[in-house]
């Protein structure tokens, strides 16, 4: 097998390459690296690396934010970090439930960190296995060999700090917006915020919780002063108020529109043609992602 290591340092991007395939690792600021996952849909296409992952490197030790959709995907996500640092993995930080943020969790366990989480997140994680672990054997095939549900054994109901030696992490949890269990991360040293999939920039956003939690959620996440975002999918932003604007323009444009349908009597699937249609060109996998919310959030509304 084919392994090597390559640091341009220009860029600071660092990429591993193993079997002609590449995983590539950007540091951010000092001591903050993150891999950019594709843009694909999990489904019958996804290969299971399509969200951020990234990780924080402290003098006392790592901390890790999402673990990616398979245990394939965090062991080469580990393999990357080891050709950063070699200190010990104290964390395991997963902002929330969905499995391209949380089957690559295993992948670590043999380095004994402690997994952190929303304190919702171990009863959710049990709720889904099931349906997480059939569907994703079934897309990913022998890629998903070695998946497993990997539940936080530290959990965060409102905040909570994490030493790293040099930085502190604060971790912040959320009620319902994107997810039930959504929470984000901040780092001192580097004023960097990670917001798992409470923001998305270029992709379209995906609702499975409450689209007005998100809404308010996003508004509150407006008033930071950060350096930098490193959302769930997407790059990451300096300029991360037109990125939360963007996002609050698709997510009140949804919701405005599916309630005018509603009042209309107009049907559910007559909605996923016409909903958040003016936000159509604006975002990466429109035609699926779109529809998949209105069917997720329709019923909900009708009871307003």
């Amino acid at each position: 097998m084919l392994k090597h290591f390559i640091l341009l340092c220009a860029s600071f991007l660092y990429i591993i390459t193993s079997e002609a395939s590449t995983f590539e690792i950007k540091e951010l600021d000092s001591g903050v690296y993150v891999h950019n996952g594709l843009h694909e849909d999990i489904s019958e296409d996804y290969h299971g690396d399509i969200c951020n992952l990234s990780f924080i490197v402290g003098n006392k030790g790592i901390a890790v934010i999402d673990t990616g959709g398979s245990y394939h995907t965090g062991a080469r996500f580990l393999e990357a970090i080891r050709q950063v640092s070699t200190l010990p993995i104290l964390y395991v930080i997963n902002t929330h439930v969905h499995p391209d943020h949380i089957f690559g969790n295993k992948a670590f366990t043999k380095e004994n960190p402690i997994f952190v989480g929303h304190y919702l997140l171990p009863d959710s994680m049990e709720l889904r296995k099931e349906s997480y672990l059939r569907s994703n054997k079934e897309w990913l095939g022998d890629d998903f060999n070695g998946s497993e549900i990997v539940k936080p054994g530290l959990t965060v109901k409102t905040t909570l700090e994490l030493d790293l030696g040099d930085r502190t992490l604060t971790l912040t949890a959320y009620p319902t917006a994107h997810s039930n269990t959504d929470l984000t991360v901040v780092d001192s040293k580097t004023n960097t915020l990670f917001t798992g999939d409470l923001l998305f920039v270029d992709r379209t956003p995906s609702i499975d919780g409450d689209i007005k939690g998100w809404i308010s959620v996003i508004d509150e996440m407006s008033n930071g002063t950060f350096k930098q975002v490193v959302p769930g999918h997407g790059p990451t932003q300096t300029n991360y108020q037109q990125a939360i604007k963007n996002e609050k323009n698709y997510l009140t444009t949804l919701l405005k529109d599916i309630r005018a349908s509603i009042k209309k009597g107009e049907t559910m699937e007559s909605t996923m043609d016409t909903a958040a249609e003016s936000e159509k060109g604006k975002w990466l996998l429109f035609e699926i992602v779109n529809r998949r919310n209105v069917n997720n959030i329709y019923h909900s509304l009708e009871w307003e």
